[in-house]
């Protein structure tokens, strides 16, 4: 039998919280989370939706920005904001006002803005890596290679491909069975957790999970091969001086790749668990590890394309010139 459309899933927040909260000495004090977390996730919220917001203005106003390579910027900028959206609120909830439950349908719609735009995010960071290997290794061919059609039809088949994959992943835990235990061990809806809680067979479920870790696991692999290629086409450069300035057109998209890769694959490899952590202390690093995930690169990808980049910076200046007369 399905969940019935009333059930709700407790995830266990409270427990880990108080843990972090002893780990730096604050266990004792009362309410100590208001004090805590609302000015830090006001301050991100604000400056997530300000900085995403302000990138996506920029882009969309100024013609010269309307390129190749800032469209990749410009849905980099929309999926940060509309993540971050699927999350925070209900982090807020959580955390500040002890609200632990959600029903079965929200639950699985938390799940899959959560890991759809998640997906999204990391395969358009592979295709900003596919712009800054053909600009470096082939400049000649850059305009005739990357041009808008062709990044239109790239991101189109990210969205529409992990859609359908996401899909199927929600899809397949309406045929599991939770005749036990309904509390989630983890900060949201996640997949993994959600699944093992199954009374029946979740093999299939399993698999996806493996599928899923593998989509999103994979993006760093190709970065690694174009950066590889950019490498072996900047070793050929006579000038050294030449090769430094084109290596440091890559260095926001390094940044970002490093800011979002790491603490997610340390995340996700946890899925790859037979079973969800059940020892108090080890549900710790999939709390942690997806609140960083989730908060520094939202946060830090509009501030590192709008100061790193003279052509935003620019564009910037123009509006507000054109905003005060």
């Amino acid at each position: 039998m399905i969940l019935p459309s009333n059930l709700c899933f407790e995830s266990t927040q409270e427990g880990i919280f108080e843990g972090i909260q002893s780990s730096f000495g604050f266990s004792d004090v009362p309410h100590v989370q208001y004090f805590l977390y609302l000015p830090v996730f006001c301050l991100y919220i604000y400056m997530t939706v300000l900085g995403n917001g302000l990138l996506l203005s920029v882009i969309y106003l100024v013609n010269t920005l309307h390129t190749p390579k800032y469209m990749i910027v410009f849905n980099l900028a929309l999926t940060d904001l509309c993540w971050s959206t699927a999350l925070i609120p209900k982090l807020l909830d959580t955390f500040l006002f002890d609200s632990r439950y959600i029903v079965y349908e929200a639950c699985l719609s938390y799940m899959f803005f959560v890991w759809f735009f998640l997906g999204v995010q990391s395969w358009t960071l592979v295709i900003m890596a596919y712009d800054r290997c053909i600009a470096i290794c082939f400049p000649l061919m850059y305009h005739s290679i990357v041009t808008k059609p062709a990044i239109v039809e790239m991101l189109l088949f990210v969205w529409v491909f992990i859609s359908c994959l996401i899909t199927c992943m929600v899809g397949f835990l309406n045929c599991l069975f939770f005749c036990g235990s309904v509390v989630i061990k983890s900060f949201f809806c996640d997949h993994g957790p959600t699944f093992h809680l199954a009374c029946n067979d979740n093999s299939v479920n399993y698999i996806t999970a493996l599928v899923i870790i593998t989509t999103v696991s994979f993006p760093p692999i190709l970065i690694a091969l174009t950066y590889i290629c950019i490498a072996i086409a900047l070793s050929r450069i006579a000038s050294g001086q030449e090769g430094l300035k084109a290596l440091k057109t890559c260095t926001s998209h390094l940044i970002i790749v490093a800011i979002f890769f790491l603490p997610v694959i340390a995340t996700n490899m946890a899925v790859l668990r037979f079973s969800p952590p059940h020892q108090e202390g080890e549900g710790e690093p999939r709390i942690i590890n997806p609140i960083l995930a989730h908060t520094i690169p939202t946060l830090h990808n509009p501030i590192i394309y709008s100061l790193r980049t003279e052509e935003v910076l620019n564009s910037i200046r123009k509006l507000w010139k054109i905003f005060k007369k």
